[in-house]
């Protein structure tokens, strides 16, 4: 079971996406907190395995907290959940320690998958986010695999992959399951000799045709 806190300054989409997650089998949200102050302090006393995040909130804003809760805890994941998705809010939180950026708009469905896929320790960021942070990155020294062996439906996935398309997702596009996704992933990460979904879809956007399988 993965322990969620949901921290938010608004009652209603708090409450709204506790109650929604809630229903997932696999995620139980332990705890909320209206601003980053309560958090921190949840965070001590909860031990949540994953917190979603806003940014900005009263008292102590989400940046504030992700550095504080990090410097005490850091095993915590931390995925950020906004309606902001300027450059100056995804590079401070990244480099804050979150690990995850979606836009609140985000269906339900997709943040489970998110929340799951950074309990693993693997990075998550929506389409449009991962946009800004790709177009900044510079591809590692020799990230690029002499002789890559992927199959052809493996680099099916990693175009999608680099789309910023979820696991869920790319399985509906390429009508398979998620457990043959997750497979294909963990095959993927360890071609390409990178640690996590991130680097992947960098290194997709840097040297495949994106256009879709």
């Amino acid at each position: 079971m993965i322990r969620v806190l949901v921290v938010d300054d608004q009652s209603f989409f708090r409450e709204g996406l506790a109650s929604l997650l809630s229903l997932e089998a696999d995620i139980e949200v332990v705890g909320q907190a209206p601003d980053g102050r309560v958090a921190i302090d949840l965070t001590r006393t909860l031990q949540p395995d994953v917190i979603l995040m806003d940014i900005r909130m009263p008292n102590c804003d989400g940046v504030t907290a992700t550095r504080e809760i990090l410097r005490s805890y850091p095993w915590n994941r931390i995925l950020v959940l906004t309606t902001f998705d300027e450059d100056e809010y995804v590079w401070e939180l990244l480099q804050a320690g979150a690990i995850g950026y979606l836009l609140k708009n985000t269906p339900s469905g997709q943040v489970a998958d998110a929340i799951r896929t950074i309990h693993k320790g693997h990075s998550q960021l929506g389409p449009t986010i991962a946009a800004k942070v790709f177009a900044q990155l510079q591809p590692p020294a020799n990230a690029i695999p002499v002789n890559l062996t992927l199959s052809e439906r493996e680099l099916d996935v990693l175009k999608l992959l680099g789309q910023g398309k979820t696991n869920r997702e790319i399985a509906k596009t390429l009508h398979i399951t998620e457990g043959t996704v997750r497979n294909y992933m963990s095959r993927i990460l360890s071609e390409l000799n990178v640690s996590d979904r991130t680097q992947a879809a960098l290194w997709a956007r840097e040297n495949l045709d994106l256009r879709s399988p």
